[in-house]
Formats: structure tokens, C-alpha cells, sequence
């Protein structure tokens, strides 16, 4: 059953309705603990402009919902310029950095609660859109959106903590988890709030049961199979590679080279600084490495799969309708493609009649130009940065794991570069071998 706007105005009002009571706790926290009048004064603002829409969303009139929803003008700059996978993979990298790099200034609490409330508003706007409140509230869908921010919540908690353990060893005090090191019993501290844990959890899991409907669907038919057909959400990483890899690459290689490189971490590790507290600053290279792994490679291709993937699995934007008939012709070129239709002018073929070596020969000729860009990429440019930008690492490293480390660090970049790639100047394969089967 599709959703109308009039069947969003009782959810939408109630999701306002509980912004509001968020803002006003807030607001009286700030007055009451922090004696900060001006900022609780705002906040208390904030909540009754909340109020304000959570009754406008409830009368459920047409014209009156047009005011706590985003322009139509706005939603269609959104799903025709900025909707592509080009700009979700730049604009997702640029985002991380920016995070990074304002960490001090977005830990605070009041510029995160601030963030929160910006980001919980803008959903509110973008459900009063059915496309997009469909794709949300779908019960597959639900948990991934918590998920989200509870994501973002741990991200702040940790880096919050983080960045005040970088700033008291900067003043050459001791980072906060050796000033509560206190040791507590398992009974009953530790036992008694696991069992207040397991009620709230098991109060929200049957509230959660009893509120959404099971996504379950209809016996599983040859005949006809749905239109997407998606992995579940912990799968839909692999499945957003398929687009850029072939499947022995994006299904065996890689998910192999995560664990092998996740194994690997401890023998490459030479850094004992940050062991049982957090830290950025004496961590920066492990920090970066792995947030851009987690979240830009994992996360952000969940998110993809999850809400921009529609029918026949094209790019939809997310105000965007999914439509079945919705065709995208996308040219894919290879790199031999380039270099001898685009520069040369010919493509290398073997002649009529020439043995299985020889044509194994002209294969090899045909993909020099991918087979030198591969191996420059993964042999060549390890000693060059291990020379130039990682030198001290290389120094205290050594050959052997600093060409470890390296190579997982090239093949983890692999992915956003071919992305780019594919969706910039459609390029499809660095190697292309298709008669055994070989594409990279």
C-alpha cells in the first residue's frame, strides 16, 4: 500500500512532537546544570517552533504541509545535480575530512546537539515527500536508518573523548581512562546494569515488533524475483563492488585482502602509543586509515545500496521515483579501448590462424597499457612514497612490511578510484581479458 500525505500527518506530527520534548530537556538541562540562559533560552525556542510544526503536520491539509516540507525547486536541484555516484563518493570523502579536521569544534556538545537537530530536521522535511518517506520507512530499512545515527553517536562519543585525551597529554597530564581506572565488581555493579540493559531492549524490541510489520514477502519464485533484488544491508558492500569489479575480484579477492589485512594489523603496528585510551593525535595514520576504511568504504556503501539503489539497480536520486523503466545507457570502455582506439587509432588483434600462445601474445599486447598502469600502481609507487611522504615509516617499518602495509592501503584505494572512474569517464576495466576471464 503506498503512503499519502495523509497517512504521514499522524507520524509526522509525532516526530515533530518528539523533537520538541528533545529540545526542551536539553534546554532545561542547560539552564538548570550549566546556568547557560542564553543557550537554554534558544533551545526552548527551538522546541516551540517544533511544537509549531508537529501541529501543523498533524492537521495533515495539503497547503498547510507544503510548510514543513522542502520546495519542490530544492528536491529537484537535489535528484538532478547532485544525485550521481561521482558526487556521492567525492562529497562522502570530503565530508570525513572536513569532520576531521573541525573535530575540536564539533565535539562540543552543544555544536553536535546542534548537528543532530539539523540532520533530524532535514529528515522530518524530506518525509513529507512520499517517495522518500516510502524508501525510509520500509521495516528493512528502519533499522539501517538508527543504525546511522547511532553510528554517528559513537563516532562523536569516541572522538569527544579522544580530542580531551589529546589535549590534557598536550598540558602532560594522563588521559582520562588511567584517572577512572576505579575496579568494580561483577555483582552487582557490572551484572545489575546488564540487566537493566537487557529490559530496555527487550521493552524496544517488542514495541518495534508489535509497531512495524515483518518485511516478509512471498515465497522465493524463478518467475519472478523482485525488482531491486538486494543483499541483506551487511552484504550490500559487496554487492555495490559488483558494479566496478567482476564478481571473483569483488566477491573473493577483496573481502579476502579485508580479512588479511585486518589479521595483519598487529605484526604491522609499530606504534604502542593508545593502547586502552583514545587518541587522534598519536594515532593519526591508524586513525584516518580507519575511519576512511569503515566509514567511506563500508558505511557509505551501505547507505548507497540502501537508499539510492533502485530498480534494475540504477542510481536514483532521493526524492527521486523509482521507476522500472528508468534505462541508463552507460558506454563502459576499457583502458586498452582508450589507449589504442582513442590515441592509436587501432585495436591489436591476432591474425586468422594463429596458434593459442600467439593469440596469448597479441592478448598481452592489446592490455600492455592496464597491465603497466596495475603494475606501476601496486610494485612502483610502494618505494616511491616508502622514499618520499612515508619515508619514516618505511625507516621503521622495514621492506617487507612497509610493501605490506602499503599494498593493503593501495588495494583499499582501489575501490573510490575505480568508482570515480566508471561514473566520470566510464571506464569499465584496467585489464580486460574476457577470453579467460581475467578483468581487473
Amino acid at each position: 500500500m503506498h503512503l499519502t500525505l495523509e497517512k504521514l500527518a499522524p507520524f509526522l506530527g509525532s516526530y515533530y512532537l518528539v523533537l520538541a520534548v528533545m529540545n526542551a530537556v536539553f534546554g532545561y538541562f542547560l539552564w538548570e546544570h550549566k546556568k547557560n540562559i542564553r543557550q537554554a533560552v534558544f533551545w526552548t525556542v527551538v522546541a516551540g517552533a517544533f511544537t509549531i510544526m508537529a501541529s501543523i503536520a498533524y492537521s495533515g491539509q495539503q497547503k498547510l504541509m507544503e510548510l514543513v516540507s522542502l520546495p519542490e525547486a530544492f528536491r529537484g536541484f537535489v535528484d538532478g545535480n547532485l544525485a550521481n555516484p561521482a558526487l556521492y563518493t567525492i562529497g562522502t570523502s570530503a565530508f570525513l575530512v572536513t569532520m576531521f579536521l573541525f573535530r575540536k569544534v564539533l565535539v562540543q556538545p552543544v555544536v553536535a546537539w546542534g548537528l543532530l537537530v539539523l540532520a533530524l530536521l532535514l529528515m522530518g522535511l524530506s518525509m513529507a515527500d512520499v517517495q522518500f518517506a516510502e524508501i525510509v520507512t520500509k521495516p528493512d530499512n528502519v533499522p539501517i536508518v538508527a543504525m546511522v545515527f547511532l553510528l554517528g553517536y559513537f563516532t562523536w562519543l569516541a572522538t569527544a573523548q579522544a580530542v580531551k585525551n589529546d589535549e590534557r597529554t598536550a598540558r602532560g597530564e594522563d588521559p582520562l581512562e588511567k584517572l577512572n581506572n576505579e575496579k568494580i565488581l561483577v555483582w552487582p555493579d557490572l551484572v545489575y546494569t546488564e540487566l537493566i540493559c537487557m529490559v530496555a531492549v527487550t521493552a524496544v524490541l517488542t514495541y518495534w515488533a508489535v509497531g512495524l510489520q515483518a518485511p516478509l514477502e512471498d515465497a522465493a519464485s524463478s518467475v519472478k524475483t523482485p525488482n531491486p533484488s538486494k543483499a541483506p544491508w551487511y552484504f550490500l558492500g559487496l554487492q555495490e563492488m559488483l558494479v566496478y569489479f567482476d564478481p571473483w575480484m569483488a566477491g573473493v579477492v577483496l573481502p579476502s585482502t579485508i580479512v588479511a589485512g585486518l589479521m595483519a594489523i598487529p605484526y604491522l603496528d609499530f606504534n604502542k602509543a593508545g593502547n586502552g585510551y583514545y587518541t587522534i593525535n598519536q594515532r593519526k595514520f591508524a586513525y584516518l586509515v580507519f575511519q576512511f576504511g569503515f566509514l567511506e568504504l563500508w558505511v557509505t556503501l551501505i547507505i548507497l545500496g540502501t537508499f539510492l539503489r533502485g530498480p534494475n539497480w540504477n542510481f536514483f536520486g532521493p526524492y527521486e521515483q523509482w521507476d522500472a523503466h528508468k534505462v541508463v545507457a552507460l558506454n563502459n570502455v576499457d583502458l586498452s579501448q582508450f589507449f589504442w582506439l582513442g590515441l592509436v587509432g587501432y585495436m591489436p588483434k591476432a591474425p586468422d590462424g594463429a596458434s593459442e600462445i600467439a593469440k596469448f601474445g597479441w592478448i598481452l599486447w592489446r592490455e600492455l597499457p592496464g597491465i603497466i598502469v596495475v603494475v606501476s600502481y601496486l610494485a612502483l609507487l610502494p618505494p616511491f612514497l616508502g622514499l618520499t611522504i612515508f619515508r619514516g615509516f618505511y625507516k621503521r617499518m622495514g621492506l617487507i612490511r612497509f610493501m605490506v602495509m602499503s599494498n593493503l592501503l593501495l588495494m583499499m584505494m582501489l575501490l573510490p578510484i575505480k568508482m570515480v572512474l566508471r561514473w566520470t569517464i566510464n571506464l569499465k576495466y584496467l585489464i580486460s581479458i574476457p577470453e579467460y576471464l581475467l578483468n581487473l
